[in-house]
């Protein structure tokens, strides 16, 4: 007889566990099953952001910042040093033991909350009186029951045509994250998230990286002069990136990768490489959860189709999280998690995709939340922009980094915030306040008229504000 619960959640990413927890806490009895394993093959619940993603690329993205400071910047603090090295084993091992960290409490979370935990992959195995049944495979197989589904089973890298990861030469993000030591030259083909972020990594530690991007601007869901000014940064470091490039065959060789494609100018050019990271996009996760034995609806691109409250077309089966419609993104998939979790409830779960955050941690970090200045144009919202850069900020100035801008849009008539976009130090968490404010629908003049402490990086989001006005204080 199978197992009897109130809900099964299939995948522990963020989405997942985040709406396991919360709809225990709601009094459900939940079960929660992941299959992803540890070095040792244990359970490693947190799914890509835990394990392969935002999580272990933030741990290689400190530890190659710590490195590149003390080459570059310690002598400007009076600080001296020798030979600085990287040991790459002990920096990917802490890394580990990040990720491990998570891990264990994710797993500690379920204990505390009185999930039971299934380590496995769920699937689909047929629609019953009581709802669904889901079947268990793999380490702990089991046969669970419930009336409410959530399937939350991620996303994975998708690859070029014809060239598959092998993760020694052809890296997806995992690879990336598990090279045992600095390659010399390395091509990475995409310049979104990932591609910057691992190109950051390994250029800072001294490889000579150049990023392939197909399209003919450089990060175009970012607003222009933000995207522009990261650019500059970018090449002023060394990372090479070349735009509008059309790839052709990729061929792995004895000693690495070459990629053949035709720039922007039309001229073809051959790049040699010891190794290659593929970064264009993610797929979601379907296959094997066995949607058809219960006609659970996909789309083309076999991610699941949901409504605005992440129901399916079956009664009493959700998703959320990467395999359904959406940005990518591991907070959209908590967030989505929470609010499901409550509408099974008979709460009024509810997720604004108009204020979720976008980061990209490189240096300078990029964050916005809300519309860019092209969107607005494109739209023909009247506005008005207003920024500060952190040249004139002091705490940027004592930081010693300087580089980049807050960049305020508000509307025209009404002064409501319609969009901010950060470039520079700790952008990641000054975007908190534009979010806080735009979730309230705060004015330009609302920021501006708030006391920020001094000296502090959040002045700049409030200059501004003020500069939307026109009426800076401190540029």
């Amino acid at each position: 007889m199978p197992q009897t619960f109130d809900v099964i959640v299939i995948g522990a990413g963020p989405g997942g566990y985040v709406a396991a927890i919360r709809a225990a806490q709601l009094g459900f009895k939940v079960a929660c099953i992941d299959e992803w394993k540890n070095a040792a093959g244990g359970p490693a619940p947190g799914g890509t952001c835990t394990n392969v993603g935002c999580i272990p690329s933030k741990a290689l993205l400190q530890s190659s910042e710590h490195f590149e400071h003390a080459n570059l910047h310690f002598a400007e603090h009076g600080i001296s040093t020798g030979t600085v090295k990287m040991d790459v084993a002990k920096m990917v091992a802490r890394k580990d033991a990040v990720v491990k960290q998570n891990n264990d409490g994710i797993l500690y979370l379920f204990k505390k909350n009185k999930v039971t935990f299934f380590h496995g992959r769920g699937s689909f195995a047929q629609a019953v009186d009581a709802g669904y049944e889901i079947a268990v495979t793999g380490d702990q197989p089991a046969s669970l029951c419930a009336q409410q589904i959530i399937v939350a089973t991620g996303s994975s890298a998708r690859a070029l045509p014809g060239v598959a990861f092998d993760e020694v030469n052809v890296l997806s993000n995992d690879g990336a994250l598990r090279l045992g030591a600095v390659p010399k030259k390395l091509a990475v083909i995409g310049s979104g998230v990932i591609g910057l972020e691992m190109g950051s990594v390994w250029r800072r530690l001294g490889a000579d990286v150049t990023v392939l991007e197909g399209l003919p601007t450089f990060l175009g869901a970012v607003d222009e002069q933000i995207a522009k000014e990261a650019k500059k940064a970018f090449d002023k470091q060394g990372l090479k990136i070349e735009l509008g490039v059309k790839v052709g065959p990729i061929k792995t060789t004895k000693k690495g990768v070459n990629v053949a494609y035709t720039n922007a100018k039309g001229e073809a050019l051959s790049l040699d490489a010891d190794k290659l990271i593929v970064s264009i996009g993610r797929v979601p996760n379907t296959i094997g959860l066995n949607a058809e034995a219960v006609g659970l609806a996909l789309d083309e691109r076999g991610a699941i189709v949901v409504d605005a409250d992440c129901k399916t077309n079956l009664p009493g089966v959700w998703a959320v999280g990467d395999v359904v419609r959406g940005p990518m993104l591991a907070h959209k998939a908590e967030e989505e998690g929470v609010a499901v979790a409550e509408r099974i409830a008979g709460q009024h779960g509810h997720v604004n995709f108009n204020t979720i955050p976008w980061v990209i941690y490189t240096s300078p970090e990029i964050a916005w939340v809300g519309r860019t200045e092209q969107q607005l144009k494109a739209d023909g919202v009247a506005y008005k922009a207003g920024t500060f850069p952190f040249l004139a900020n002091g705490r940027a100035r004592a930081l010693g980094d300087t580089t980049g801008m807050v960049k305020l849009l508000a509307d025209a008539a009404t002064d409501e915030i319609l969009g901010v976009h950060i470039v520079g130090p700790m952008a990641s968490e000054l975007i908190a306040e534009a979010v806080v404010a735009m979730e309230f629908k705060a004015s330009a003049e609302d920021i501006a008229r708030i006391c920020h402490a001094h000296p502090s990086l959040s002045e700049a989001t409030k200059e501004a504000a003020l500069a939307v006005d026109k009426r800076t204080l401190n540029f």
